[in-house]
């Protein structure tokens, strides 16, 4: 079973096969709150104020970044919703790979930091 901890040492690379429900099923395990929507995984995160969102934002986007991987996010006043699936994978069909889950992870140690 994979754990957080496990994906937090991983880096992104690019994939080309998608992960089966079982092993989607698996990882959501390993991660705090997230779920599966319309094809991708997905976490609303929620804070005091607007700035406190945007530092969020900026934040994940610093560290995804490094792994070359993107999240779609909505964001609003006190509010960010992350969701990541990746595009290139099943020959381009798309779909969740392990990269969507490294970067789940990484994300909830980012909130978890700025909540202490």
């Amino acid at each position: 079973m994979v754990t957080a901890a496990e994906l937090l040492q991983k880096k992104g690379r690019h994939l080309e096969t998608a992960l089966t429900d079982a092993e989607i099923a698996e990882h959501l395990a390993a991660v705090d709150n997230w779920a599966l929507q319309d094809g991708k995984i997905a976490k609303t995160f929620v804070f005091k104020n607007y700035y406190e969102t945007l530092a969020f934002v900026n934040a994940i986007a610093w560290v995804i970044h490094a792994d070359d991987h993107h999240p779609e996010l909505t964001v609003t006043y006190n509010r960010c919703v992350v969701k990541f699936d990746t595009h290139s994978v099943n020959s381009g069909k798309g779909g969740i790979s392990e990269n969507d889950f490294i970067c789940a992870a990484k994300v909830d140690a980012i909130f978890q930091q700025a909540a202490q």
